[in-house]
């Protein structure tokens, strides 16, 4: 649950994707200079409006280091962010994290925090733009476990108690950290890290996406436990004649689900699965089902209308096609390399 405030970086990836064209790779020298330090926060502070309707649009990967897998995610539900010269964020929502002692604990987490903003330009064949959020002051942090999975009942209140204590100590302590936004010119897709990352770094990725055909929502590795599924969602899709460009590997267990639901529906299904420690059937059938195996890589284009969806990794018996074993001492995770992309049907 180490990486809950990633949450913020959501809200302003798309920030930079204003600031990096031809004037800025022309003038990069100027705009790093030194000098010119308020000259980009103006600049920047432009570029990015009103932060919250991204914010909340989006889910935030929850990992327990910068080059993990993913082990859970964060849903903004509420957000706020009054204007000023610094960012101030003000959000709250829910989420989930599997680890081995609680196994899925599902959670409520509130935050509010400040932040200073700059911005440089890298120098040579490349011209990405790496935008700085360096935290000012965290005003406030809540963190309150809501359904624990694995324990005796006797150790409930125990697991709780440290968890409510642990998760608002690390959330406190990952706002302190900052974050830092990413745009990449040659692909035109924001990429983000917690912390302050040195000018010209990239996180890790498995897949290499290339090109600007494609808008690129994720492409990051998960962790799925069995009898756990994963949401990675809401995908926006706006337009006609669009598809969704899937592309999924699963090492660690012989296969996996992947169903594509609507958002209505995947909301309705995120919340039971918040709500309850074991996971059920899901609320509706999906649009597609179908099954990623071991050592295949799975593809696919999924044509769209206009809307909003989920697309859902399961390891459980509960949905979809597989019906993967459960042995409470052998936990078979599997862990997925996926990249999703919107674009023009083929």
């Amino acid at each position: 649950m180490t990486a809950m405030t990633a949450v913020t970086v959501m809200s302003v990836a798309a920030v930079t994707a204003t600031g990096c064209g031809p004037p800025y790779c022309t003038f990069r020298g100027t705009i790093n200079d030194p000098a010119n330090r308020s000259m980009r926060h103006a600049m920047l502070k432009k570029g990015m409006g009103d932060v919250c309707p991204q914010m909340l649009d989006r889910n935030a990967p929850l990992r327990l280091s910068p080059d993990s897998p993913i082990i859970g995610r964060f849903y903004p539900t509420q957000c706020a962010s009054p204007e000023g010269d610094e960012l101030a964020l003000n959000f709250s929502g829910i989420g989930y994290a599997y680890t081995n002692v609680a196994k899925k604990t599902t959670f409520r987490m509130q935050a509010s925090a400040l932040y200073k903003y700059d911005f440089l330009v890298t120098d040579g064949d490349r011209c990405d733009v790496y935008a700085y959020f360096r935290t000012s002051r965290v005003d406030s942090s809540n963190f309150t476990v809501h359904r624990i999975e694995g324990g005796a009942a006797n150790l409930l209140n125990q697991f709780t108690q440290m968890g409510d204590g642990f998760g608002k100590q690390l959330m406190g302590k990952k706002l302190a950290e900052g974050f830092t936004v990413v745009h990449v010119t040659d692909t035109n897709v924001d990429d983000f890290t917690l912390g302050i990352l040195p000018l010209g770094q990239k996180p890790f990725h498995p897949y290499q996406a290339t090109g600007k055909e494609r808008i690129t929502y994720e492409n990051e590795r998960t962790e799925i436990h069995q009898a756990q599924r994963d949401f990675v969602g809401p995908i926006r899709v706006e337009g006609d004649g669009k598809s969704l460009f899937v592309t999924a590997a699963v090492d660690g267990a012989p296969a996996v689900d992947v169903l594509l639901m609507r958002k209505q529906e995947g909301d309705a299904s995120l919340q039971l699965y918040f709500d309850y420690p074991q996971s059920g059937p899901l609320t509706a059938a999906p649009i597609v089902s179908d099954v990623v195996r071991q050592g295949q890589e799975w593809k696919r284009a999924i044509p769209v209308p206009s809307g909003m969806y989920y697309v859902v990794f399961d390891n459980t018996s509960s949905a979809g096609i597989t019906t993967p074993p459960v042995n409470a001492l052998d936990d078979r995770a599997a862990v997925v390399n996926y990249l999703i992309q919107i674009g023009d049907g083929s």
